[in-house]
């Protein structure tokens, strides 16, 4: 019996985004062996951790531990890659989608699929989040799951310390966790720390304690102290409060009780300092490990690129058809021709549609790791051009009242961001909200011009102001339609850029009052879709082949490629 087990699917572990986690002051410490006490929770993420072959402290050899990684996630190199065109038969490399036939799945094919998936999802989020960190959380205190906790662990320490205070004491529970803190102190461990090694399995030498037990001579509090001791020296700096109040406890079963919620504690921390090692090592090798992962995927799961194929499926649809729009607007264009569809215009155009997506239906798997990413640009986006429309209906209305209005477009913001916030939910009443910027604005417009001597709007004026503003939510709006063409212009001009671009293209009229965001979104989206290029290239590259060019030889194939 040891101390009840917490459900490794409850929020007692959970992935933040975001928040500060206080690093070791000590490098935390761990054996060759693993993770002891794997039953307990967050053990399930450092078994992962571990399973990328990285170095977890300072003292390793970097570069040979890098390399090991290199060889380990495939030869081949970027340079290697980008050289493949999108007709080339790459699946004979070892990180190219695979081309054998459909195959039966079995369970372990798929559990092995699934393991990969979760090291590829964690690798790549601890990889490109630099604010990556795990915290513990514990269920609400008035919830079903966290009133069950509470009773399971209270009569859990109840029954310990009726055992205890028994004549003679019943230590068999107290040695099972005597046992298991020793199993999470050693798990802190490096290899080379023989000397701490040796003394914690000498201290809490399980055999020694039950014969100390026969005789009713086991030195509970002694024992207790001298692991408040070693979590002292083994814990990060925001754990030195916790240890005094460790200090401060007379009840040894309460004691007992926080000992292990502080372990838990600095399991956390274990799992920050091994995240902050291993991002500078994913980071470098990040392309090469997430092409890997993703080839192991495919091999187990030969259906895994479906719904990618699908999406650049509709993207090249999406381009046909604009090409015989083109064509039938255009009396001599030769509709016999067959349209020549760049790769590269296809692929763009399928992550414009991600700015759009309905994410209430499954992303394409090459995009899973950075759906929440691209989720969160769309939110934002659709907020900046909700406050376009609304500074070019106001600009086209009563323009001339606010031209000598020193920033004015600064002063439409801070009215409409806050009244704004939220307006993805489904619960979010946008038209009430666009309601109460025109009544701002109004009343804005007509504050400065009282106070610059001038006759303020109109009651026709203003109503037509307020009517104009709160029809923006109508499908098909032309002002709405205006502007998120142009959103779509300077997001296609983003995408065209190379690479090394480091500055951004022209800002299309009617965006400049959210020009410095839009390039701050621009920024983080480019980045994305560059990344991801990088990474699934020769993935697309054979689906594109397959689509484009059926029945082309390769050598023409790749001739008209290579004109595009």
């Amino acid at each position: 019996m040891g101390v009840p087990e917490e459900d490794t699917n409850s929020p007692g572990w959970v992935f933040k985004p975001g928040g500060g986690c206080s690093g070791p002051r000590r490098a935390p410490r761990r054996t060759a062996r693993g993770t002891a006490g794997s039953d307990r929770p967050g053990s399930h993420l450092l078994l992962q951790l571990k399973g990328i072959r990285m170095p977890l402290n300072d003292d390793q050899n970097s570069d040979s531990d890098s390399s090991r990684l290199s060889e380990s996630t495939g030869a081949s190199s970027d340079s290697e890659y980008s050289r493949q065109s999108f007709n080339s038969d790459s699946s004979s490399k070892p990180s190219s989608p695979a081309s054998s036939p459909p195959k039966v799945i079995t369970f372990d094919e798929l559990m092995a699929a699934t393991r990969n998936l979760s090291n590829w999802t964690l690798a790549h989020e601890i990889a490109v989040n630099a604010n990556f960190c795990i915290k513990h959380e514990d269920f609400p205190q008035n919830s079903f799951a966290g009133t069950v906790k509470q009773i399971v662990h209270k009569a859990f320490w109840d029954h310990l310390e009726s055992e205890l205070n028994e004549d003679p004491p019943e230590y068999e529970h107290a040695i099972k966790l005597f046992e298991e803190i020793k199993e999470i102190l050693l798990s802190f461990l490096t290899p080379g720390a023989n000397r701490i090694h040796n003394q914690i399995c000498e201290v809490l030498d399980t055999d020694l304690i039950r014969q100390q037990a026969e005789h009713n001579a086991v030195d509970i509090p002694g024992l207790a102290n001298y692991i408040i001791n070693t979590m002292g020296k083994l814990c990060a700096p925001v754990r030195d409060n916790d240890i005094k109040q460790l200090k401060a406890t007379d009840n040894i079963v309460e004691l007992l009780r926080q000992i292990f919620h502080v372990l838990d504690l600095m399991k956390v921390d274990m799992a920050n300092y091994t995240i902050k090692s291993l991002r500078p090592y994913l980071w470098h090798n990040l392309v090469d490990y997430e092409r890997t992962k993703f080839q192991e995927i495919l091999e187990e799961t030969p259906s895994a690129l479906n719904l990618t194929t699908e999406w650049i499926k509709e993207s090249i649809e999406d381009e046909l058809s604009s090409i015989s729009d083109e064509s039938s607007s255009s009396p001599g264009a030769d509709s016999s021709s067959k349209p020549i569809i760049s790769p590269t215009l296809v692929l763009n155009n399928g992550y414009l549609k991600l700015l759009q997506w309905d994410y209430c239906k499954t992303i394409p798997e090459t995009l899973l790791t950075d759906e929440v990413r691209l989720q969160e640009l769309r939110e934002k986006l659709n907020q900046l051009k909700i406050i376009a429309c609304i500074s070019l209906i106001t600009n086209n209305m009563v323009g001339s009242a606010i031209v000598d209005v020193p920033d004015f477009a600064d002063q439409l913001k801070r009215i409409s961001v806050p009244l704004l916030e939220g307006m993805n939910k489904k619960s979010f009443d946008l038209k009430e909200a666009l309601n109460a910027i025109g009544v701002q604005i109004c009343s804005k417009v007509n504050k400065s011009l009282t106070e610059r001597g001038l006759p303020t709007l109109s009651e026709e004026m203003q109503s037509n102001l307020m009517g104009q503003i709160a029809h923006i939510v109508e499908k098909n709006n032309p002002v709405c339609s205006l502007i998120d063409k142009r959103i779509q212009l300077f997001l296609r001009s983003l995408l065209a850029l190379p690479g090394v671009q480091k500055c951004m293209p022209t800002m299309p009229g009617g965006l400049s009052v959210i020009q410095t965001e839009m390039e701050f979104v621009g920024s983080q989206y480019a980045s994305i879709v560059n990344f991801n290029k990088k990474v699934y290239g020769p993935f697309y590259a054979n689906i594109l082949r397959k689509l484009l060019f059926p029945e082309a030889p390769i050598e023409k194939a790749e001739a008209e490629t290579a004109g595009n």
